[in-house]
């Protein structure tokens, strides 16, 4: 029995040191802002390497070993890892501020209101009755599809008689885009930023009290072996899309898949040169990916806006068969709340901007290199 004991604690002692070190290498990585994918995938699963964290850190004080500085210094770095990756995902509950009001408009009142619908649909999943039922439940001004081939197109094109207005860029490399509005769009244009089969949405919607909205919808290459090597493009695309927006400051809304979570530095740094608000701050991550595994999921799905808007409702829609959840979000156009919510603005510095440049030029030269 003490030779089984003394196994069991080994084995403990390994576990939890291997664990450990583990979760505290993928916390350091991001650090770096290096745009290799093995090292930007790390920013996605921080819950995750929280839980590891957790668990090592149990094991490192409730296993008895001999104490000493290795093991001292082990346990303060885990309980440092473990309160930074907190830091990052804490904006993202319900205990933080929200950084978008919640709207004062009634909701009937149709005029100022500007509701959207999300959905990468995957390719490859050819039931469309479950999308297809959300958007005549819930009747969305806008419906953004992305990863749609051509056999999406005809299924979503039954939904035209109520959404006149679409500008479409149907592929078959699961980049495919598709957009349906009930509103009027003006100068809807499908742009190839940087890669020459990853197309963008960029337009205006009139709203029912001709009030203009300018819309941006992506769906960049994630970074992951079999996508990109690295970060680079999908990071300049954003930017990209960010250095548009300060061109103008009318109300604004960007959306789409963005393959990014919402706490990495590239999406921070993009709030920052767009002066757009992030709705989930202070309500929820509202994980979207992966929609079949529970422990493996994290944000990749957005909605920024200006603060020309308060938010009158957010949620996660249920299962299409996707590998990822449709949201629905309802915005309420008013501009009094501009005042309230600068405070939450984050303006970009010359640092800032600076990197901006240094990133896109990264993206670009990718694109050249064929990388």
């Amino acid at each position: 029995m003490p030779t089984v004991l003394s196994a069991l604690l080994a084995t403990g002692h390994w576990a939890t040191w291997i664990l450990g070190s583990l979760g505290l290498l993928v916390t350091l990585l991001p650090i770096f802002r290096q745009t290799a994918w093995w090292i930007r995938i790390c920013d996605f699963p921080r819950l995750q390497i929280v839980a590891g964290l957790v668990l090592s850190l149990v094991g490192a004080l409730a296993l008895p070993t001999p104490r000493s500085f290795g093991h001292s210094f082990f346990v303060v770095s885990l309980g440092v890892a473990i309160v930074y990756q907190l830091s990052r995902i804490w904006p993202y509950t319900p205990l933080h501020r929200k950084q978008v009001s919640d709207a004062r408009r009634p909701d009937d009142d149709d005029d100022f209101h500007l509701s959207l619908m999300v959905a990468n649909v995957l390719m490859y999943n050819r039931d469309a009755s479950r999308c297809v039922g959300h958007i005549h439940n819930l009747r969305p001004d806008i419906v953004l599809a992305v990863e749609t081939d051509d056999w999406w197109l005809s299924q979503l094109q039954r939904i035209e008689k109520d959404y006149p207005y679409t500008c479409h860029a149907p592929l078959p490399n699961t980049y495919g885009m598709l957009v349906f509005s009930r509103l009027p769009l003006r100068a809807p244009e499908i742009r190839y930023l940087l890669d020459p089969d990853i197309p963008s949405f960029h337009g205006r919607v009139v709203l029912p009290s001709g009030l203009p909205v300018q819309l941006h919808f992506l769906h960049p290459k994630p970074p992951a072996p079999q996508e990109s090597k690295n970060s680079a493009r999908r990071d300049a695309e954003l930017l990209m899309v960010g250095k548009m927006i300060q061109e103008h400051d009318g109300p604004t809304v960007v959306a789409g898949d963005l393959n990014d979570v919402a706490w990495s530095h590239t999406s921070e740094l993009f709030r920052r040169l767009s002066r757009l608000l992030d709705p989930r701050i202070g309500r929820g991550l509202l994980p979207t990916f992966h929609a079949d595994h529970k422990l493996l999921r994290w944000p990749l799905d957005h909605v920024f806006h200006s603060a020309h808007f308060r938010l009158q409702d957010l949620h996660r829609l249920t299962h299409i068969g996707s590998d990822h959840y449709p949201i629905y979000i309802r915005l309420s156009y008013e501009p009094t709340g501009w005042q309230e919510q600068e405070l939450e603005l984050e303006e970009a510095d010359a640092d800032d901007e600076e990197e901006a440049e240094e990133k896109i030029e990264e993206g670009v030269e990718d694109v050249f290199l064929g990388e």
